[in-house]
């Protein structure tokens, strides 16, 4: 059950607007100021936990755990309160509070935050396995096609210019293993690696892949431009990387 369907979220921007005040990092791409990152992290989040099971509902109130913090590292939830409107959501999003707000309203039970770290090895790429390209993906599906920079969708070396894009992605990742960022995608974690195919030093996409059911080789099968990598990596945490930042 998605976000809007559980609650009654009238006044949805301020409310968002208060919590990236209270957890303030840039939530916004580029010179925009919309907290578009901040709004796919809490539906997604939301969609995470209740898959898991993690919305605390009493007869009162119900609560979720957003996953962040504030600058003091105090914990910041989504609180909801009974929907007077009886033609509506049962429930109405209050806002977001931290666990000390929720305490002074008498709060002292709070729910757990999401889990991707089912299997932390699948969060840092194994350098003994090589990264294979699956072309008929990357070149035969438009939604894959389009996002490669057109001087390269034309080239008729696009392929030859990928390998050794993956080749160098390869490289920067042995360099720091931080370089491959891990994502959550329709209930997978996989890894996203930049791929530099107009200047070595500035990726124009990021590669997705993910480990064979051998596990001894990753498969590189879709590419998505920076910010929607970036919006999928920042659910499991802020990324820490050098190539991928809003």
């Amino acid at each position: 059950m998605s976000l809007t369907n559980f609650a009654y979220c009238v006044d949805f921007e301020s409310k968002i607007n208060n919590l990236s005040a209270l957890s303030p990092e840039k939530w916004s791409f580029g010179s925009n100021s919309d907290n578009t990152i901040l709004k796919n992290y809490i539906f997604h989040t939301f969609l995470k936990l209740e898959e898991e099971d993690k919305i605390y509902i009493e007869e009162n109130c119900a609560l979720f755990n957003t996953g962040l913090y504030t600058t003091y590292y105090e914990a910041i939830f989504g609180y909801f309160v009974p929907n007077k409107n009886p033609n509506r959501q049962s429930w109405f999003l209050d806002g977001f509070y931290t666990s000390y707000q929720l305490g002074m309203m008498g709060i002292a039970n709070y729910p757990p935050r999401a889990n991707y770290f089912y299997a932390p090895e699948l969060l840092v790429f194994d350098a003994n396995c090589e990264i294979t390209p699956q072309y008929p993906h990357i070149f035969g599906k438009p939604e894959n096609f389009l996002r490669i920079p057109e001087s390269i969708r034309n080239s008729p070396n696009k392929t030859i210019l990928f390998d050794g894009a993956i080749k160098r992605a390869k490289h920067m990742i042995d360099a720091s293993y931080k370089t491959a960022v891990p994502q959550y995608y329709k209930g997978k974690i996989q890894l996203l690696i930049p791929i530099c195919l107009i200047s070595e030093n500035k990726p124009d996409l990021a590669l997705v892949v993910s480990k064979n059911d051998a596990g001894n080789q990753y498969l590189g099968h879709s590419c998505l431009d920076l910010d929607m990598a970036y919006n999928n990596a920042r659910l499991i945490s802020r990324p820490e990387s050098i190539w991928l930042y809003p």
